[in-house]
């Protein structure tokens, strides 16, 4: 299904091509976006470190990537990667569009294409809004741990969660 358009609702994931990356971007810079990631880039506002990473996604074939558009414009990516040796997902909502049903959405078509399972997700403890939309997904809480998150500049509890 790699060239496939999904929807789902006023929700639509496609391929992500390299013109998404300024808006993604952007959305990887926000204050309040980046606190509640908790673990992200050492430096958010490096756009070369961005692309850099962004290049090998893309010509990483065991990566499954895709943009998310809400309302046609480009809100977000969701992906399927390997962390800690297993199979995981994560997604990135800009922040003007929380709170309206988006990333639940979005994850849930995503999840239609990921046939691995288990299936691992991870989120900032104190990350409620990330958490409930994992939730909604059918995911659980199956663990906890102690990172250290660069946005936050202090070590802090995550959970990772799993869907079975």
């Amino acid at each position: 299904m790699t060239g496939a358009t999904v929807r789902a609702g006023a929700v639509r994931l496609r391929e992500v091509t390299r013109e998404d990356l300024p808006v993604l971007f952007d959305f990887h810079r926000d204050p309040e976006a980046i606190r509640m990631a908790a673990f992200t880039a050492e430096d958010p506002g490096d756009r070369e470190a961005f692309d850099a990473r962004w290049e090998r996604i893309l010509d990483d074939d065991a990566v499954l990537k895709r943009t998310v558009l809400y309302g046609g414009r480009v809100v977000g990516n969701v992906m399927s990667f390997e962390q800690f040796g297993d199979p995981s997902v994560g997604y990135w909502i800009g922040r003007e569009h929380w709170g309206r049903g988006v990333a639940t959405r979005a994850l849930a078509a995503f999840l239609e294409l990921v046939p691995d399972r288990p299936l691992y997700a991870r989120a900032a403890k104190d990350n409620t809004g990330s958490l409930r939309v994992l939730e909604k997904c059918g995911f659980t809480v199956f663990g906890e741990e102690r990172g250290y998150a660069s946005a936050r500049g202090t070590e802090i509890d995550e959970l990772v969660l799993v869907l079975r």
